[in-house]
């Protein structure tokens, strides 16, 4: 978050000058603008604005001081409660800060509160803290503002954020019992390139047996983990982080994002996901007021992928140059033709954000079989990873010694 250096000029026609922090120079124009002051020059701070050493949140920076879907969902099934049983937005927020069980959270809805008393609106004060309240979320409550309806925004939210951690465990309950296999063959490669092939190794040189190629391999194998396995393990280290950080270049980001779609058997499950929550968020945004260009924008930023946020802006600007959606639909090459069918019946009879609820479902109840088959399918791969590492220590072990005791049984 920057920090800003503002003069202007109050009701009474007197210079005032400050300082604010905000996320961009718009928002504290917004801000001002309440305050009944009228801007004169802001400018962004070269000082003040980065976070010093002593000041960075270590839990924040190793992942372990974030708010959780959970937090969200309940900080918006209780402002809905307290919107629609007429309570103060001050007061609410004040009370939530106090009883939420989330460190992190209280502290930026202490903030939130301390903003609001300055005269800011909740969703000016909302923005100012990015990492926890998207620009959808902030929108949704805009909206909800200008039209008096802050309780079914709040509503529409937690209705979101309880669809996204449904699917989000899914995923990991579909991915547990593939993951426990996968890390149960690894341990056991690396047992046996440790303890035992080493064995067979002694037992066969000192025997002077003529080895077969498989068995060679093996000893081989071990024999290099053995010796360098403290530079594997540094490499496998310098290889996950620069991967990660390579992901988080935008370049390594849209690679990533553009390929994870194309793997096999998860490829197509988590591009029907994204899509699932792309409609739902259109829908959601589409109903509370927010006009179609403005909520794609919004909706991109939601899907959390940089390749689909690129073909989601494309059909902005397609509606922009005067296309139907339809058309942008289309030109895309995102949706199915069932799904692509309903978004014309949509714009036909002006219930664009019905028919998108019906396509989020639609591809919900695809993820949720394709879920419910992961694990059958994963299954048989996993069967054959492991049948070749038997196969190999059968070949590399077995043989040998079958060959040694017919060697002194022809004795």
């Amino acid at each position: 978050m920057a920090v800003f250096t503002y003069k202007g000029r109050n009701n009474k026609g007197e210079q005032v000058t400050g300082s604010l922090e905000a996320a961009s120079a718009a928002i504290v124009a917004e801000q001002l603008s309440r305050q009944q002051i009228i801007p004169v020059a802001i400018e962004e701070s070269k000082k003040g604005g980065g976070q010093s050493a002593a000041n960075i949140d270590i839990g924040e920076l190793l992942g372990f001081n974030q708010v959780s879907l959970d937090d969200l969902i309940v900080l918006c099934r209780q402002m809905h409660a307290l919107m629609r049983s007429g309570v103060p937005i001050l007061r609410a927020i004040n009370g939530l800060a106090e009883s939420t069980s989330s460190k992190k959270l209280q502290g930026v809805l202490a903030d939130v509160g301390s903003h609001l008393e300055g005269g800011y609106a909740l969703s000016s004060a909302l923005n100012q803290y990015p990492k926890v309240f998207s620009s959808l979320f902030v929108s949704i409550v805009h909206v909800g503002e200008n039209t008096g309806q802050l309780d079914g925004a709040f509503a529409k939210l937690a209705s979101y954020f309880e669809r996204e951690q449904e699917t989000r465990k899914r995923i990991k309950s579909a991915l547990r019992y593939p993951s426990f296999v996968i890390t149960a063959i690894l341990v056991a490669i690396v047992i046996l390139n440790i303890f035992v092939i080493p064995t067979f190794a002694n037992m066969f040189s000192k025997l002077g047996a003529d080895l077969p190629l498989a068995t060679k391999v093996l000893i081989a194998s071990s024999e290099f983990f053995m010796n360098y396995w403290p530079h594997m393990l540094v490499a496998l280290v310098g290889i996950i982080f620069g991967i990660r950080y390579y992901v988080k270049t935008p370049v390594g980001r849209y690679f990533w994002d553009k390929r994870k779609l194309k793997l096999p058997v998860v490829g197509s499950i988590i591009e029907r996901s994204i899509l699932s929550r792309f409609t739902h968020s259109f829908a959601i945004v589409l109903k509370a007021g927010v006009p179609m260009t403005s909520g794609l924008s919004l909706v991109s930023d939601a899907v959390d992928n940089n390749y689909m946020r690129e073909k989601i802006v494309g059909m902005r600007q397609g509606i922009e140059s005067g296309e139907s959606l339809l058309r942008t639909a289309i030109s895309s090459e995102l949706f199915t033709p069932l799904v692509l069918q309903m978004v014309a019946v949509g714009e036909e009879t002006g219930r664009v954000d019905e028919l998108l609820e019906e396509v989020g479902d639609y591809y919900e109840r695809e993820v949720d079989y394709d879920l419910s088959t992961l694990t059958a399918r994963i299954e048989p791969i996993l069967l054959v990873v492991v049948a070749a590492m038997v196969l190999v220590l059968a070949l590399g072990i077995f043989t040998p010694m079958w060959d040694m005791a017919s060697a002194f049984q022809g004795k």
